[in-house]
């Protein structure tokens, strides 16, 4: 299984208290077990493959769809875009993919709160990062979201970087939410309760 090289020191961690517990007693190193598994599979990394194409738009997050609905964006799009929120559960894969390809022209970084993710007032309030991608159809906005547990979010690469469809944007640590922006004249293909694989499920398509 490929791993998030973020989460190395927290796998080595694991493993060390661990270790520790098996010298004192192996029965609390049985009950620690658990905790090094699930910290493991956290920051699993797979491959990802699926359709590919500029006229697509892939969902950058593993997880639920909590929200769709048309927005006014006014950070990259200046003016009304269509918004899919996907929100990460503690058990979903947490690295994030970009969504089209295209020319990194935007990224910003806000320090903020750590509301539940799947809120609507975490969009406005929670530490995030974003970033613009210009494609060969139009902009794509992709916004990370830390959450209640989430301290840190990664973001892999500057601007003027010119990136891949399902290529790795980064990860978030623990619980979160990814939104994408996309312009209005989109046909958004999901719907709230449907379930996302980052580089992998279609969620708009251009027109």
């Amino acid at each position: 299984m490929r791993l998030a090289p973020e989460g190395r020191p927290f796998i080595l961690g694991s493993t060390l208290v661990l270790v520790l517990l098996a010298v004192l007693d192996w029965r609390w190193a049985m009950l620690w077990l658990p905790v090094l598994i699930w910290v493991t599979a956290f920051f699993r990394d797979p491959e990802r493959s699926g359709p590919r194409g500029p006229e697509l738009v892939l969902a950058p997050a593993d997880g639920k769809v909590v929200s769709v609905r048309e927005i006014e964006e006014p950070v990259f799009h200046a003016g009304p875009a269509n918004r899919i929120s996907i929100f990460m559960n503690v058990f979903d894969v947490h690295v994030n993919r970009y969504p089209s390809s295209g020319e990194i022209t935007l990224r910003d970084y806000h320090a903020g709160t750590f509301l539940n993710a799947a809120s609507e007032k975490a969009s406005l309030d929670n530490e995030q990062s974003t970033v613009g991608l210009m494609t060969q159809n139009g902009k794509v906005l992709i916004r990370q979201i830390a959450g209640l547990v989430a301290r840190r979010i990664v973001t892999d690469h500057p601007v003027g970087t010119q990136v891949e469809q399902g290529q790795r944007m980064g990860m978030i640590r623990f619980g979160s939410r990814v939104d994408v922006f996309i312009p209005t004249t989109t046909r958004v293909l999901v719907q709230v309760g449907d379930r996302t694989m980052a580089g992998s499920t279609v969620v708009a398509q251009w027109t």
